[in-house]
């Protein structure tokens, strides 16, 4: 799998010609790297002088970056297999009209779920984009950039996984899923870009 893989055979196998693991993979990877920096500066927070009013607040973060880190890291792989989904549905068998028609329910079935996956990515790490923004603004000064870091991580998570969103929802015959899910996709999208500038404007360095 490739959650299993070192980060050197990670990227060997990205930069390879394989079209596994790709972007949505990789934006999934993004957000679970931002999940472990909010984790990490929280982590940096709890229990530290002058930090004490913050705490219990910083432990709850902790806990919920690390909830989403071993969610993501599992998107990493359920990004390559709805890829692989669709591969296969396109390979089926179209000799005949049942054969046909069988085809190209699977291919459009396939092509949901591979637009589902990295939206849901994209969903995640907005949240974490907004934990990023607690860390920074309220935990440990020394890891402040750390913190910051993982709000551009988060962004860049989003738009990624919204990338790959788009491309599948370019061949989905299903006009009200193609539809609702592009309202859901220009909205986060508006929303993310905004809220990445407010919260690094609010990080003083």
């Amino acid at each position: 799998m490739l959650k299993n893989l070192s980060i050197t055979e990670f990227l060997e196998k990205t930069a390879s010609s394989s079209p596994v693991p790709g972007g949505g993979s990789v934006a999934a990877l993004a957000a679970a790297l931002a999940a472990s920096l909010a984790e990490m500066v929280a982590n940096l927070t709890i229990g530290k002088k002058g930090f004490e009013d913050v705490d219990r607040e910083m432990k709850a973060i902790a806990k919920k970056t690390r909830n989403y880190r071993d969610k993501l890291v599992q998107d990493i792989d359920k990004d390559a297999d709805s890829y692989k989904a669709v591969v296969a549905a396109y390979g089926m068998a179209k000799a005949t009209d049942e054969e046909k028609l069988k085809r190209t329910t699977a291919i459009q079935e396939a092509l949901k779920q591979a637009a589902l996956v990295p939206l849901k990515v994209a969903g995640d790490a907005a949240d974490l984009l907004e934990l990023s923004g607690k860390v920074a603004k309220k935990g440990n000064k020394n890891a402040i950039t750390d913190a910051a870091v993982g709000v551009m991580m988060a962004r860049t998570a989003v738009l990624a996984a919204l990338y790959n969103v788009k491309t599948n929802l370019n061949s989905i015959k299903d006009p009200s899923f193609v539809d609702s899910i592009s309202k859901d996709v220009n909205a986060l999208e508006e929303r993310i870009l905004q809220r990445e500038k407010e919260l690094l404007s609010e990080i003083d360095l």
